[in-house]
């Protein structure tokens, strides 16, 4: 079989870029690779469905550009879908006296990236959220934040490009890469040429990318996130997100709440290292070599003491323990107690690119291209909540590859 564009992996990021090239190209074959039985099994799935504002981003960067767009369109395509979505707000309270820079820091970077901030003096942060805590008295209030239901959007998403005619392979995971033929083979045999292939493989992209000989110096890192449920009749209701203040240094949000669509609210992540690309539980997922190298890596990063990460090794790797996450818990929400909680199964996975060349985790999206491929490593926060303006980003890389990805650009031209 021939395809014009063939995209490797189902997760939001390549079903929002195949439903962008059939937008552009309605004539162009697409195909989407997905080795799973369904899309959205891991991050698109398995992510707390916040849509980002796009607070945290240096503002000269892709995820700063991209993310408070996104967050509008998904927030949107939800309504436009009847998909469940809260519109809650998130509030950022310093828990030390020493987050008061901190906390201006992120003022600035929200006022920098076009983000809607508004201060809280200490009678206004009780009024609005009487259940948290401010170790200043003052604290950030992002009124645009929002909570969608991220399997839903994966299952309507993936409806809408079918109906949009690309093909989408479920169960189909690719083996090796002839990039001069361009030919893809797959686990049980098939053979596809393609004319130009996009990896969105996410927890997968390095090793894609290494298929077609580029980013060798990168590898995933991949971060587990878990997660604690506060109980329905704990007598604690919040109105909205609550999230530490944090140093924008730092690689890590902090414990914060997170209230689904269901009104399930989530207290967590955690951000401990995973040892395996699926390593949810135990040791499932866990690849011996793998895990060597990841090990490697993160014991550079220590030894280098790479953004402070030895302090937040030591930090989070306390939280996967029930007593010193509930002192984590209780530093934001100071009414919870040890038997409000119960263990979520709720289980995500952070992925992140490591250069291995400096030896420091990356802080933007990468994207590394050459004539017939395009690849998106790191795809990490906020590539939900920016999907669709990143799909039209990489439609664009794909048609200017030279240019600097222009706002507008002729249509695609397969190969």
């Amino acid at each position: 079989m021939t395809t014009d564009f063939l995209i490797l992996g189902a997760g939001v990021i390549g079903l929002a870029i195949a439903r962008e090239l059939k937008r552009r190209q309605p004539t162009a074959s697409i195909v989407v690779l997905e080795k799973e039985a369904e899309p959205g099994r891991h991050s698109s799935g398995r992510n707390s469905g916040v849509l980002h504002s796009g607070l945290y981003y240096a503002p000269d960067s892709l995820k700063a550009r991209l993310c408070r767009q996104g967050a509008r369109e998904m927030a949107e395509w939800h309504v436009e879908h009847g998909i469940a979505l809260h519109r809650c707000g998130k509030i950022l309270t310093p828990l030390a006296a020493e987050d008061a820079p901190h906390m201006e820091s992120l003022y600035a970077r929200a006022q920098a990236n076009g983000v809607r901030v508004e201060r809280l003096d200490a009678q206004e942060l009780r009024e609005l959220e009487p259940e948290t805590r401010s170790a200043t008295g003052a604290a950030l209030w992002i009124p645009e934040t929002a909570v969608g239901t991220p399997v839903e959007v994966m299952k309507t998403l993936a409806r809408e490009v079918r109906e949009a005619g690309v093909a989408l392979w479920n169960n189909a995971e690719l083996t090796r890469v002839d990039t001069v033929a361009r030919q893809a083979l797959l686990k049980h045999g098939e053979r596809l040429d393609f004319g130009y292939a996009i990896n969105a493989a996410g927890l997968h992209a390095d090793r894609v990318a290494h298929q077609f000989g580029l980013g060798r110096h990168y590898a995933l890192l991949p971060f587990k996130g878990l997660y604690w449920q506060l109980k329905a009749d704990a007598g604690i209701h919040l109105r909205h997100l609550i999230y530490p203040v944090m140093d924008l240094r730092t690689l890590t949000l902090g414990i914060h709440t997170t209230t689904a669509t269901n009104g399930v609210t989530y207290l967590g992540p955690t951000a401990v290292p995973a040892f395996g690309r699926e390593h949810y539980r135990g040791l499932h997922g866990v690849r011996p070599i793998e895990a060597l190298r990841m090990l490697r890596d993160l014991g550079r990063m220590f030894l280098h003491d790479s953004e402070g990460y030895r302090q937040q090794a030591w930090q989070e790797g306390k939280r996967y323990f029930r007593h010193w996450f509930l002192e984590a818990v209780q530093a934001l929400l100071p009414n919870v107690r040890a038997e409000h909680l119960v263990p979520a199964a709720k289980v995500g996975l952070h992925p992140r690119i490591f250069d291995q060349r400096r030896g420091a985790l990356l802080k933007d999206f990468v994207i590394e291209q050459d004539a017939h491929s395009l690849h998106i490593l790191g795809a990490t926060s906020p590539a939900w909540t920016s999907a669709f303006p990143f799909a039209r980003h990489i439609c664009e890389r794909i048609e200017n590859p030279e240019a600097g990805a222009p706002d507008r650009a002729a249509p695609v031209q397969p190969s």
